[in-house]
């Protein structure tokens, strides 16, 4: 039985998964996915109407369970490593084989969706549902289609999500009863084994990763804005630098806050939502983004609700990783069309919780490359479970490697290409710790790094003097107003300035070990624009 009507699907695999089911619930509106959520229990209601859901015992990306399908099509356009991990097509039918008989009899759910705002780039998915509340979450965070392009849809990918089906691994192939499994012959991603939403979105985002660097469109884990004066900005940033809170600027439009692409005609965004952190948020710090947790249709992962039906954010007995999922129309400020112009800055930002790096410092274009490759930032305790209290260095290529199927070089090439053309400025900034390590010295705060952003961001640090940082050899402002000059210098802030050296020694290396694997592909200027030990 269908609850309405089917649409033409890009292959056997869809159509036999429709058919096995019971039911299917298609194109359902935000608001009937919410009710019905609640209704099958797959959430509690917040006081204020967000619904609470928890995702088990995977609160974060499951890694080490995604796989791509190596087949003879696409085998030599992957980048096979850790990140893109090779499972046969043998494996493959078996895993389809058990998506086929867990549908058997089900009521599951099918959403057409887009990833890509700019129709010229866009991606057409069909997204398969077991839980309603997945259904919701992917509404609010892919870009939603006219009522005319769904009469019209016909999907490029599907993505297939059942939580509760389990993989055997001695059967599959797989690492564990978790698997995400993409396939691109047959233009189907397979999830199954987690409850955790972001690996849906994350697998638009990788398919989008491997197919538009073909058109010569860079695909880009950021986030953007747009200034009064039309400039627009990019925001590069591992999770906890801080890339969606300053991108959410009330003098400044926001595009989007994780995933966009860069065309001949300018910036788009991937998204039609947010999926912020929620962890500790303030009301007072970040308003708009606190906004969006009382409000009735938002998406709330493991965040922990007290006896009154108020969330806790301030607890982080179930995760660190507590998410937040809306519509983009929930927040102030916003660019609802999902295209800007050409960026006129980009914004690399780090934690350093080494306190070695400056606040902000300036990239050239090569320098600029080899930080986008290297892709650092620094986790420390409380972050992920079994971390020491010694800061841990990660080095994540193109500030998203999970995500990047295709050599990081392609996409380096590609961001040097655009910066270069568009005569873009470069920034890198440490929203981590100075005076010294993470338990030691102090983290930067939020105020003074607005302020270095909005002088870079309104051309006020261009005619600033500046000095070569001895380590890495950027730029980095003397002096900013209403900045203290201490905290431009780290060196200058810690009470030992050897003990500061020795640190700054320590995370040179590291950079260094880590840009070995690219050395023999990019070139000279690249290769120079690294510290120097």
């Amino acid at each position: 039985m269908f609850l309405s009507q089917t649409h033409n699907m890009n292959n056997q695999l869809n159509n036999q998964i429709l058919e096995n089911a019971s039911t299917v619930s298609r194109n359902l509106s935000s608001e009937e996915l919410y009710e019905l959520s609640h209704k099958n229990g797959e959430g509690q209601l917040s006081k204020h109407g967000a619904l609470v859901v928890e995702t088990g015992k995977h609160t974060g990306r499951s890694a080490n369970d995604k796989f791509f399908v190596k087949e003879d099509d696409n085998k030599d356009k992957i980048h096979w490593g850790d990140t893109n991990v090779p499972i046969s097509e043998e494996n493959y039918q078996k895993i389809a084989n058990s998506f086929l008989e867990f549908a058997k009899g089900k009521s599951i759910y099918a959403h057409d969706l887009m990833g890509g705002a700019d129709r010229n780039h866009s991606l057409k998915v069909t997204i398969i549902t077991e839980y309603a509340w997945h259904g919701l979450f992917a509404r609010h965070l892919l870009v939603r289609p006219t009522s005319e392009e769904v009469n019209s849809f016909i999907a490029d990918f599907t993505i297939i999500n059942f939580p509760s089906l389990k993989m055997d691994p001695n059967y599959h192939g797989t690492n564990s009863e978790t698997a995400i499994i993409v396939n691109l012959k047959e233009k189907v991603i397979l999830i199954s084994g987690t409850e955790y939403a972001g690996e849906t979105k994350k697998s638009v985002f990788t398919l989008l990763n491997f197919l538009l660097p073909e058109k010569q469109v860079m695909p880009m884990h950021c986030s953007v804005n747009t200034g009064n004066d039309g400039s627009s900005a990019i925001f590069f940033g591992l999770s906890g630098t801080g890339k969606t809170t300053l991108s959410a600027d009330p003098n400044r439009s926001l595009l989007g806050d994780d995933e966009h692409g860069w065309s001949d005609e300018g910036l788009f965004n991937f998204e039609g939502g947010c999926y912020a952190k929620l962890i500790r948020l303030s009301q007072e710090a970040e308003p708009e983004i606190y906004a969006t947790t009382q409000k009735k249709l938002t998406v709330i992962e493991n965040a922990v609700l007290k006896t009154d039906g108020d969330l806790d954010l301030d607890d982080n007995s179930l995760t660190e990783n507590t998410r937040g999922a809306y519509p983009l129309e929930f927040i102030p400020n916003v660019t609802l069309n999902g295209k800007t112009s050409h960026p006129k800055n980009i914004i690399m930002l780090t934690a350093d919780a080494f306190g070695v790096l400056p606040p902000i410092s300036k990239l050239s274009p090569s320098q600029a490359m080899y930080h986008f490759l290297s892709g650092y930032t620094a986790k420390v305790a409380g972050t992920e479970i079994g971390l020491s209290n010694e800061p841990q260095a990660t080095f994540s290529t193109c500030f998203g490697a999970p995500f990047m199927p295709r050599n990081p070089i392609e996409y380096g090439d590609l961001l040097k290409k655009k910066i270069s053309e568009h005569e873009v400025d470069c920034w890198l900034v440490n929203t981590g710790w100075i005076g010294g390590v993470y338990g030691v010295g102090k983290r930067i705060s939020i105020k003074d790094t607005r302020i270095l952003l909005n002088a870079a961001l309104s051309g006020e640090l261009a005619n600033i003097e500046m000095r070569k940082d001895e380590n890495f050899g950027f730029e980095v402002p003397l002096n900013v107003n209403k900045v203290n000059s201490l905290i431009l210098n780290p060196k200058n802030s810690w009470s030992d300035p050897i003990a500061y050296d020795l640190q700054a020694k320590k995370l040179v290396s590291m950079f260094i070990e880590n840009f070995t694997k690219f050395e023999d592909d990019v070139d000279d200027n690249v290769r120079s624009s690294g510290p120097v030990a």
